[in-house]
């Protein structure tokens, strides 16, 4: 049975690595046209931060929630766009689910759901807070300078292969742990354990979104395709999923009672979010 296991894991992962390093070839190039861009634009947005904030997001490039994670350490956006970054941000999910052939209804759903989420929860942070700030030029200097070194075509090749390689060997292991439990306790078992429970999913769920790695969002794209999870308790995970900005957040922003704070209001987003995602879906 374990051999099985392993001999089905590897066949499935393998098949996705060409469609991995094209999606992730396809990203390093539009990050790279457009992600200086974009954090200009978000740097120099005021009360229309959340809406480029929860656009920019998108881009599938955990670095980009860690510029927004380093623009608001500096004083340049404010919370509500920050919060927006942080909910639009797909990290590893947009790739996966290329790579998995999703279809494009599921694919725009989820991307429209964490857009939508993100400007709604930002626009709501900053109209409550209202936090000005006040622009500085070191964070983006910073940001210039950390992405100066991939101007030529192969880095872009060679960090295309990086990632595609991580990922791959996320989707291994976590294809090979998802297929032996379902060989284990049937996959009934397991869809009831993390979505039989009211409300217990999206909580759970949540938590493993914070874990600062892409192999959150890998898990969690993958067990929603494989049926295992329900959309709103996916979309838990998936929303608070904001790469390595928070790590960069807490590194560079002073405040550590704030950021606990960010962290906190970001968790109980995802839940609230998830369980609103539940019911109109």
């Amino acid at each position: 049975m374990l051999f099985d296991v392993i001999i089905d894991t590897v066949r499935d992962s393998v098949r996705l690595l060409p469609f991995l390093f094209l999606s992730y070839l396809l990203i390093e190039l539009l990050e790279h046209r457009a992600g200086a861009a974009a954090r200009k634009r978000l740097g120099a947005a005021r009360r229309s931060g959340p809406f480029w904030g929860a656009l920019f997001g998108l881009l599938p490039q955990c670095g980009f929630s860690a510029a927004a994670s380093s623009l608001y350490a500096g004083r340049v956006i404010t919370l509500g766009t920050l919060f927006a970054v942080y909910l639009s941000t797909s990290d590893e999910m947009l790739p996966v689910l290329l790579s998995e052939a999703a279809t494009p209804g599921v694919i725009v759903r989820m991307l429209a759901i964490k857009a939508v989420v993100g400007m709604i929860s930002g626009f709501l942070v900053d109209l409550v807070i209202h936090d000005e700030r006040k622009g500085q030029d070191s964070a983006h200097v910073y940001f210039h300078q950390s992405h100066d070194g991939q101007s030529g075509r192969g880095r872009l090749v060679l960090s295309a292969l990086r990632h595609a390689a991580e990922v791959f060997v996320y989707i291994l292991l976590v294809s090979f742990v998802l297929n032996l439990v379902i060989t284990l306790i049937g996959e009934a078992a397991l869809a009831g354990l993390l979505g039989g429970v009211p409300v217990l999913g999206q909580f759970l769920c949540a938590l493993v979104g914070l874990i600062p790695n892409c192999a959150s969002s890998v898990v969690l794209t993958e067990l929603y395709l494989a049926g295992v999870l329900s959309l709103g308790a996916a979309m838990s995970g998936l929303l608070v999923n904001a790469g390595v900005g928070l790590l960069v957040l807490l590194r560079q922003n002073r405040d550590r009672k704030e950021t606990v704070k960010i962290i906190g209001v970001l968790y109980a987003l995802g839940v609230f979010w998830g369980l609103v995602i539940e019911l109109l879906f």
